[in-house]
């Protein structure tokens, strides 16, 4: 079951991958000890290279430069910092503003003692991670995701990168950040929307590794929605060591353990691309890629309805879409070619066999999949 542990203000999750291995600091309330909180888990910062989310950045960006000049800061270090804005939005993950990012970097006199710290949700992260990874052949990095679906996704497992016009994703490079620092209080200021898209992969964890935590959410779903602040840190914590476990026994992909963390993820490229970016929130494709999954799974025999019943009533509660009448099955398909998941020609799905554990499934008629596109439009 989920832990009832959250006596202290923080909770501290280890992502454990040995040399490697780093926190996942979750709390409320601190942000204006940001710097001090950095400096403690990396006390020989003297150059903080800050990418913002330029909306983060007008409502945060003040407070979060001032807690580097604080006279309290451990040893009495003096940082230097230096900040960029970039746009909100999937178009910021392209070649031309990795291409700004490293100029400013090499602007700034950054070298290898200098550590970037992004401040963004899942965009910023992926987006100053890489910078981070190919920046003389990697920097240190800090993520302080800023939206429930980065504090819960992105931020955690080391995934970087940028899109190509075509395809999500494809352009990157594993690099494990030194620091997550969850703030709860960041998604006081999120557009609603924006924080229910981030509930689609905290359900994903209950369907894929942990039916007790499903249940919970099950009982929760309200307090959820409401952003009730004790329920929405104890579904960070439970979802980022959900990840860091399977992260843990798989960080590079090379097992197949880590690829069950794409669950409904298939579909949800193949709808965001053929929808065009940003007409769908991440979140809320992942909510409809997973309609699509179990449905999958119901028609070739894996799963029961129930489970299919269950997650519809889950995701709804959440307030998530299930369906997206404007689904392109044909494209969609030709899409999903292109996913990283395909094997010699064949499109492979993680599909569930009950709540709690999921499989990937390989060689599935595309008529099977048509069809699990057409139950959700």
């Amino acid at each position: 079951m989920p832990s009832d542990s959250f006596s202290s203000h923080t909770t501290c999750v280890e992502v454990a991958l040995g040399e490697r291995s780093y926190p996942i600091e979750i709390t409320s309330s601190e942000l204006d000890e940001i710097g001090a909180r950095i400096l403690l888990r990396i006390p020989d910062l003297t150059h903080a290279l800050v990418i913002f989310d330029s909306e983060v950045e007008k409502r945060w960006g003040s407070l979060f430069i001032k807690s580097f000049s604080e006279p309290s800061l451990p040893n009495g270090n003096r940082i230097r910092v230096d900040s960029i804005a970039v746009a909100s939005g999937e178009s910021s993950k392209s070649i031309s503003q990795l291409a700004e990012l490293w100029q400013w970097m090499l602007d700034r006199s950054a070298d290898r003692k200098s550590v970037v710290i992004a401040i963004g949700g899942g965009v910023v992260g992926d987006l100053a991670g890489f910078a981070a990874a190919t920046y003389t052949r990697g920097i240190r990095f800090v993520q302080i995701p800023t939206t429930l679906l980065a504090m819960v996704d992105s931020s955690v497992g080391g995934k970087t990168g940028i899109n190509l016009p075509t395809s999500k994703n494809m352009i990157g490079a594993f690099w494990q950040p030194s620091l997550v620092l969850i703030d709860t209080d960041m998604l006081r200021t999120l557009p609603k929307r924006a924080y229910l898209s981030g509930l689609a992969e905290v359900i994903k964890y209950g369907v894929i590794d942990d039916i007790s935590f499903f249940e919970w959410l099950e009982e929760n779903s309200r307090k959820l929605v409401d952003c009730d602040d004790k329920t929405v840190r104890r579904a960070i914590a439970e979802s980022c060591r959900s990840k860091a476990n399977v992260v843990s026994e798989d960080e590079r992909e090379t097992s197949g353990r880590r690829a069950i963390l794409n669950y409904g993820h298939t579909f949800a490229h193949a709808l965001e691309a053929t929808a065009g970016y940003g007409t769908l929130l991440h979140g809320e494709a992942v909510a409809i890629g997973m309609q699509m999954a179990a449905n999958l799974a119901v028609a070739t025999k894996l799963c029961s309805t129930e489970l299919l019943n269950r997650q519809t009533t889950l995701i709804e509660s959440c307030e998530l879409p299930t369906t997206f009448p404007d689904a392109d099955v044909k494209s969609m398909l030709v899409v999903m070619q292109q996913d990283k998941k395909v094997s010699h020609g064949k499109l492979r799905f993680v599909l569930p066999e009950r709540i709690g554990q999921v499989k990937m499934v390989g060689d599935v008629d595309q008529a099977y999949v048509a069809r699990a596109i057409e139950a959700c439009r």
